[in-house]
């Protein structure tokens, strides 16, 4: 449609939406907003010059927090063609150096701009020339990311939040790495139009990227310990709220009342901010003794109440009694919102319960600090026949126990544990080679594909035993 703005309005920055600052291999998700003040990497700006350009666009931050385009065409200037043959006469003394540090903080007060103090610091070396080429270009980088204040405004995505999430907090996603988190996604079969079953407590990293693979279609159950699920990381992908039309949140508590059929929507928890911050922070432990997901549920909401009761007490007592006519219609709204919010929530509970009683789930993905084994025995009961299902843990052990009980229990097949290794490589010319730092571990996968369990008799077990398999009784008829 000509004239109309909604083509390009996904690539361009507006007010409202989330993003990424990214400086070199360091990330973090922030709210785009007007007059708000933003700290990255020492570095303090605001958002407004930003707004209206595309993602991916690299700014410089100028005196007084503010931004500006970085024109990439400048970088070519602090190139030099001058180079030594090696570095065997070069002595690391100090003394290079000509500028001072005294002299290097009067060009930021003056308001020179990072790229120049670059070049006066290479003008004022007297090393420099005498350097390989490769030793200038580390040098020149190593300076850029000390005096340049540049930052990178990109898009969220799977890839880009994982990332982040890995880097600065690995341990509020049980230390997932973002390969591993790829893998999940391919080995369950994540696609738009599926039913998705999800019971993870990595901060909504892992529905958000089911969410994001999906694209809106489908449904998605999502499992969750305490009084409401935790999707921090998930409120970072900044996805429309047609996405939520379609995820579902059951609680583990009523997992077991509903392959009972003794399901009930009494004595729910209500649902609270409180609640929910607090969830992240007590959502369990792998421990070496599994529990049932009914017990490892109550342990996390007795937490909770726990440290929820107090503050409720305590709203309790601060509300007058003296029958101010503001204060009573301004709580008699709380508690209507509050009521209607129940009523909503109940009416969601149902849906979900309704779509798990159909048990034709098209996989199963657990990512959880819980022990596997009790959460991944129920949660299969929902999932068809012929699906797969994806468990993560950060330890074998766990897994190895889950591989143990589903070979002896059955209806399962292709059953792998595997571990995923990665390590990064510098791709440059001539100079290409792998890096020296690499990750240590990225956690263990057990995958597999449900299948029908049929029960077989032991009666017909001893008839097919006693009996010859057809094929050798007509090589035996052929014979005589």
């Amino acid at each position: 449609m000509e004239g109309s703005p909604e083509p390009a309005s996904p690539g361009v920055i507006r007010e409202g939406d989330f993003a990424v600052l990214k400086r070199d291999e360091v990330f973090k998700a922030v709210a785009v907003a007007r007059r708000r003040k933003i700290v990255f990497e020492k570095q303090w700006f605001c958002l407004d010059n930003a707004i209206g350009h595309i993602y991916g666009t690299t700014f410089e931050v100028t005196s007084g927090g503010t931004l500006q385009p970085k024109n990439r065409v400048q970088e070519a200037a602090t190139e030099t063609k001058e180079a030594g043959a090696d570095n065997r006469n070069i002595v690391d003394d100090g003394k290079s150096q000509k500028l001072t540090h005294d002299d290097i903080k009067a060009l930021k007060d003056k308001g020179i701009k990072g790229q120049e103090i670059v070049q006066q610091l290479i003008e004022n070396s007297t090393t420099f020339r005498d350097k390989t080429e490769f030793a200038q270009h580390k040098y020149i980088k190593k300076k850029k990311k000390k005096y340049e204040a540049v930052i990178t405004i990109v898009k969220p995505s799977t890839r880009i939040l994982s990332t982040m999430y890995y880097g600065r907090e690995p341990g509020k996603i049980n230390y997932l790495r973002y390969d591993t988190l790829a893998q999940m996604l391919t080995w369950g079969n994540v696609r738009a139009g599926n039913k998705m079953i999800v019971m993870e407590t990595c901060a909504g990293l892992v529905l958000g990227a089911i969410m994001e693979r999906m694209g809106g279609y489908g449904s998605i159950i999502q499992m969750y310990p305490g009084g409401g699920p935790v999707r921090a990381a998930t409120s970072c992908f900044g996805f429309p709220g047609s996405f939520f039309q379609t995820l579902y949140d059951f609680p583990l508590s009523k997992v077991d009342s509903l392959l009972s059929g003794t399901f009930s929507l009494k004595k729910l928890p209500l649902e609270s901010e409180e609640n929910t911050a607090v969830a992240e922070e007590s959502n369990g432990s792998v421990d070496d003794k599994p529990v049932s997901v009914q017990e490892a549920d109550t342990e996390c909401s007795a937490e909770i109440a726990a440290e929820d009761r107090q503050p409720e007490e305590q709203e309790i007592m601060d509300i007058p009694t003296e029958g101010d006519a503001f204060e009573d219609s301004k709580a008699k709204g709380t508690t209507h919102d509050k009521q209607k919010k129940q009523e909503e929530r109940q009416k969601k509970l149902v849906e979900a319960a309704g779509l798990l009683k159909e048990k034709n789930a098209d996989g199963l993905i657990v990512a959880s600090r819980f022990h596997p084994a009790p959460l991944l025995l129920s949660l299969l009961e929902f999932v068809a026949p012929s699906r797969p299902f994806v468990v993560y843990c950060q330890y074998k052990e766990p897994l190895v126990e889950c591989y143990t009980k589903l070979r002896e229990k059955g209806g399962v097949i292709n059953l792998k544990l595997s571990e995923t290794w990665l390590r990064n490589y510098q791709v440059l010319p001539d100079r290409s080679h792998p890096k020296l730092m690499m990750s240590g571990a990225g956690g263990y996968l057990l995958t597999g594909i449900t299948v029908i369990n049929e029960s077989v008799k032991s009666g017909d077990c001893s008839e097919q035993t006693d009996e010859e398999p057809t094929s050798k009784k007509r090589k035996l008829q052929e014979q005589r």
